[in-house]
Parts: C-alpha cells; sequence; structure tokens
C-alpha cells in the first residue's frame, strides 16, 4: 500500500496493492502495521460502517466533537463517489480549507479523514456502496455537521444543485463559521 499525503496535513489518500489474475484480484485493504509505517499515523479502528446510495445522493458534510471525534478511513465497494474531506481544526494553517477525491470500486482508492475534518460525499454513478472504518464510536449528542454548499469552504461538486438527494438534516446545517466547535 502506499500513502500520498494530501494538502491537508494528517489527510492521506491510500492506494492498495491489487494483485490481478485470471480470477479476478486479491487485495489487503487495510493494514493496521502497513498504515502506521506509510502514515506515521497510529489509529486504532473500533466501528466499520456501510451505506448504499443512488445518484446525487449528498452524505455529509458530518463530524463528531469532543471525546467523540473520529477518524475515517472511507472507500467505496461498488460504484462511484466524489469524496470530500475539510479541515475545520481551529488552530491548522488550512482552516477550512478542503480535498475531494474521486472513489471507485474500479481504482479501490481510499482516503484517511483524520480527527479535526468534516466528512462528506456524492455519488456520482447510478448507485454506490461505501464502506468505512471509525476509530472511536459513534454519539448522537457529538454529531456536528456544515453545509455542503458553504462559500468559504467551495467544493465543487461537480453536479447541478436540482441534481443533489440530501437529507432535510443536512440542508439546515450551519456553515462553517457558525458550526459546532470540534473540540
Amino acid at each position: 500500500m502506499a500513502a500520498i499525503p494530501t494538502k491537508l496535513e494528517g489527510c492521506f489518500i491510500i492506494e492498495p496493492n491489487v494483485i490481478p489474475d485470471e480470477r479476478g484480484y486479491f487485495m489487503e485493504s487495510y493494514n493496521e502495521k502497513r498504515f502506521e509505517a506509510e502514515t506515521g499515523t497510529k489509529v486504532h479502528f473500533v466501528q466499520d460502517n456501510q451505506s448504499f446510495s443512488t445518484k446525487g445522493v449528498l452524505r455529509g458534510l458530518h463530524y463528531q466533537t469532543g471525546e467523540h471525534a473520529q477518524a475515517k478511513l472511507v472507500r467505496v465497494l461498488q460504484g462511484e463517489v466524489l469524496d470530500v474531506a475539510v479541515d475545520i481544526r481551529p488552530d491548522s494553517p488550512t482552516f477550512g480549507e478542503h480535498v475531494a477525491v474521486m472513489l471507485t470500486a474500479q481504482n479501490n482508492k481510499q482516503l484517511f479523514v483524520p480527527r479535526g475534518f468534516a466528512h462528506g460525499f456524492l455519488v456520482v454513478s447510478e448507485t454506490a456502496t461505501f464502506f468505512y472504518k471509525c476509530d472511536n464510536f459513534y454519539n448522537k449528542e457529538s454529531e456536528g455537521g456544515i453545509i455542503y454548499n458553504d462559500e468559504r469552504i467551495g467544493i465543487d461538486w461537480g453536479m447541478e444543485a436540482s441534481n443533489l438527494i440530501i437529507s432535510q438534516k443536512d440542508t439546515v446545517l450551519p456553515n462553517l463559521q457558525n458550526s459546532r466547535p470540534i473540540w
């Protein structure tokens, strides 16, 4: 596996070693020792989550606060998504900046989203199955979120707003300036 640093400190694109043969392929999707060696980050995942969505579904931008903050390792099992991580660490030199990565079942790329980041994704294929590992358990009282179209962040989702399918909860999230503090 290779960990490719992004412009946001601590956020990495993970490219696993895929071994194809006449039957298909094999890949190790996660190995704690290799992950630590490649990223310099010690993380212990405790919860796996999976979602299925149709084209145009936008989930996010979400995060957990305080002692319930979560780091995530995200990937696509089927389909294609535009995956976005936003640095919301107040003292970070890249506060409010984001990275966007196309994650597909074909490219097998993953994105490591450290604690102190908001995360979201948009399904760009007809359907997508999204999978992620978390290093902390979900806690409803610690939920935080930022509206997907915050002008300060400036994410180009690559799809007309009229084609987006967004939960009612996500349409009323605050902008970055008015969002819940992470710590």
